[in-house]
């Protein structure tokens, strides 16, 4: 098996305490930062899948998450030189009246792993802070919005259609959440649509590279 291999393993397995070391055994064969990183996004992938289909709950996910993070510490300083992994910033919040941040977080560790700078400006976001958080940062392309609660679907429309009539320009909209369907996302005017983290990764690349 080789080390990238066992990074991916380890990472689908949550195995906090050894990531970090495979991911620099892994370096230290001479493989890169962005295959590591790669390898552990499908890790992630493998294991969102498993939770979709009911077969991983979400500690399982989170320990997994937490593994990743760990070996994305690693990699982190090799990264921040290479301005072409960059693809901007990625203002993301979880909309008012909604306190849940466990989605959030998950899609905020992969988005940033991805190469974006992300901006997590937390939980019960008004309509209005997304706009002065686009306004506050510099080179945002991606603004996401998430919802875990039927209740909040409608600030979560709010959300969106305060941003896109904000007259700011330059990014896309992305939301999430488990009520959230992409007949919906496309109702309220959002750019993109992703049912958990691994698919928010792979639709958030695609959106701000289109």
């Amino acid at each position: 098996m080789s080390k990238i291999e066992e990074v991916k393993a380890k990472v689908e397995a949550g195995k906090t305490k050894l990531v970090a070391g495979l991911v620099q055994e892994a370096l230290d064969e001479g493989n890169s930062p962005n295959d590591i990183l790669q390898a552990m996004v499908d890790s992630m992938g493998v294991v969102g899948d498993k939770f979709s289909s009911g077969e991983l709950f979400v500690p399982e996910m989170l320990i997994a998450a937490k593994a990743m993070s760990k070996g994305v510490d690693v990699l982190k300083p090799l990264m921040a030189g290479d301005s072409s992994n960059s693809l901007g910033t990625c203002i993301i919040g979880t909309v008012e009246g909604d306190l849940h941040d466990i989605g959030k977080n998950l899609v905020s560790m992969m988005i940033e792993s991805a190469g974006f700078n992300l901006v997590d400006i937390g939980v019960d976001v008004p309509a209005q802070k997304f706009v002065d958080a686009i306004k506050e940062n510099n080179n945002v392309t991606l603004v996401a919005c998430s919802g875990l609660l039927t209740t909040t679907m409608p600030a979560l429309k709010e959300a969106v259609q305060t941003i896109k009539a904000s007259g700011l320009e330059g990014f896309k909209v992305i939301v999430g959440g488990a009520p959230v369907t992409p007949e919906f996302a496309e109702e309220i005017g959002a750019d993109g649509y992703a049912p958990d983290a691994g698919s928010a990764v792979v639709k958030a690349k695609e959106l701000v590279k289109a």
